[in-house]
């Protein structure tokens, strides 16, 4: 056995049918196109994933802060509230100027012919409740 056992160079001679060698750098070459294809496909798949995961935090960010105003206003929020504020401003201006300006109303009284008028009025009242009560009265004995 050790007779037919030659010693390995890199000068030593294989025989070797052509369509095999042919065979085994086709089945090389497809093996290497396979698995450049699938590591390919696992790294879009990878960043498709991490794509996602970052648009789920910004959601989940956007959620929880935009309703608490930690993430600033839209621009026509932002000039309503200017105008709001000129508003509330102008306000308490007028009011100002009201309550300084009010003596009128707290000295306020209606004129004498009013007051007598209401005076008037109320002893009109006060007899027509009085005259109510004593036809009542003059029923309930005529039915006595």
């Amino acid at each position: 056995m050790s007779n037919n056992v030659k010693k390995m160079s890199d000068d030593t001679h294989v025989a070797m049918p052509i369509r095999n060698i042919i065979s085994i750098i086709g089945a090389v070459a497809v093996s290497t196109w396979a698995y450049s294809g699938v590591i390919e496909r696992l790294n879009r798949i990878e960043t498709k994933l991490e794509v996602k995961e970052e648009s789920i935090n910004l959601n989940s960010e956007f959620r929880i802060n935009w309703p608490r105003g930690t993430m600033g206003a839209l621009p026509t929020d932002a000039a309503q509230n200017r105008d709001i504020q000129a508003l509330q401003l102008e306000i308490e201006r007028v009011m100002e100027e009201v309550e300084e300006n009010d003596n009128w109303i707290d000295e306020f009284e209606p004129p004498v012919e009013v007051q007598q008028a209401i005076k008037i009025t109320r002893e009109m009242e006060i007899q027509i409740v009085l005259m109510n009560i004593y036809t009542k009265d003059a029923k309930l004995l005529k039915k006595l």
